[in-house]
């Protein structure tokens, strides 16, 4: 072979090998913690789903300022010690971003890394108070606090002349987030929960909840759980003869609870942080809705899925405004800038001192086909 062949051969080996290189520098790496399997697990597949239906449309449209945005998730069970290892094992691979990681226990487990790696940590699926406060510079909420959600649900059923109210909540941070949340709103107005009872993260065992609430009588129960274990405690809280009402904050999953309950699911109020995603009133329902059309396979709309497209979508305006070849403090900086942005009937706003975007709550209710009416 001529020496001048030889040039042109090595020139072309050298440009192919040094292509995922360029590839590599070109896309910005997100890194999730979150359940995949065990009992909790659509909640973090769902979540994982709508933040990919936005970052491929996204991508597919030339990325952020010419960079692709991809999501490497690693399933933690929705257990707080294989969420550490795996926040570990992230920022050690040097991933641009912590993204959508979901659950309170989880996401404090998280939390220290975090705050020691200076990494950004974005739109959890969390309404806990301890992640807000006190504050972190790199920590950013998307949706509303388990503290408003819970004083919603109280001023419903007291509106509704519903005063005798008691609360089944998971036994760990979340649980006893939603149940601080419960206690707050009740002591505005001189009450408290009438009955408590507890479930483990991740198990069904709910015979002995039933054996402690039932008995008093509530009119209500607030119900601070996944939809595995509140889905078991509405059905033998029934089988006792319990006929009031139920009532959970979003972080249940809502679809996931109304596949689980059927029409047993009949009447379950549900509080929300994210807009109604099943119809296309909203400019925001109407343009998630057709993405996840456009996106095909097995993506559906819910609110999980829901919180996950729009936390991506507050995520890359953050990203767009940070710019070309971005650092973790521009990320910051550009987030930060995000003030009253309107995403088509839902607002978000971030300050230097306020990382918190909405504080957007409704309700909702199951049907007995298994919908969810707003």
């Amino acid at each position: 072979m001529k020496r001048r062949d030889l040039i042109k051969q090595f020139a072309a080996t050298s440009a192919a090998l040094a292509l995922p290189a360029l590839a590599a520098e070109q896309r910005i790496v997100l890194g999730q913690s979150a359940a995949a399997t065990g009992p909790a697990a659509q909640l973090g597949i769902q979540m994982n789903k709508g933040a990919r239906v936005y970052f491929d449309q996204v991508n597919a449209n030339g990325g952020i300022n010419g960079q692709q945005i991809d999501i490497r998730m690693l399933d933690d069970g929705y257990e707080p010690d294989r969420c550490k290892a795996n926040t570990e094992r992230l920022i050690k691979d040097e991933v641009f971003a912590l993204f959508g990681y979901v659950g309170t226990p989880t996401s404090l487990a998280a939390l220290p890394l975090v705050n020691e790696a200076h990494i950004p940590f974005f739109g959890p699926f969390t309404g806990a108070e301890a992640l807000r406060d006190p504050f972190s510079k790199t920590v950013f909420h998307v949706r509303a606090s388990y503290f408003d959600e819970t004083a919603l649900i109280v001023k419903q059923l007291t509106q509704l002349g519903l005063d005798r109210i008691a609360v089944f909540y998971q036994n760990d941070a979340y649980g006893k987030a939603g149940l601080e949340g419960v206690n707050r709103a009740l002591k505005r107005i001189n009450l408290a929960p009438i009955g408590l009872g507890t479930v483990e993260r991740n198990t069904v065992n709910v015979a002995q909840a039933v054996k402690d609430i039932v008995p008093q009588m509530p009119q209500a129960i607030v119900q601070i759980g996944a939809y595995k274990g509140c889905a078991a405690f509405i059905r033998e809280a029934r089988r006792a003869g319990y006929g009031g009402t139920f009532y959970n904050v979003s972080f249940v999953g809502t679809q996931a609870l109304a596949d689980e309950l059927g029409k047993d699911g009949n009447g379950v109020v549900i509080s929300q942080v994210m807009p109604y995603p099943f119809s296309t009133v909203l400019p925001l329902s109407r343009e998630y809705i057709d993405a996840v059309h456009r996106a095909g396979g097995d993506a559906t709309a819910n609110y999980s899925s829901m919180e996950g497209y729009v936390a991506a979508k507050v995520f890359a305006e953050g990203l767009r405004r940070a710019g070309r070849n971005p650092s973790r403090e521009a990320l910051v900086s550009g987030l930060e800038s995000i003030n009253l942005m309107n995403l088509g009937g839902f607002n978000v706003s971030f300050g230097a001192h306020d990382h918190v975007a909405s504080s957007f709550v409704d309700l909702s209710m199951l049907t007995g086909d298994g919908k969810v009416r707003n």
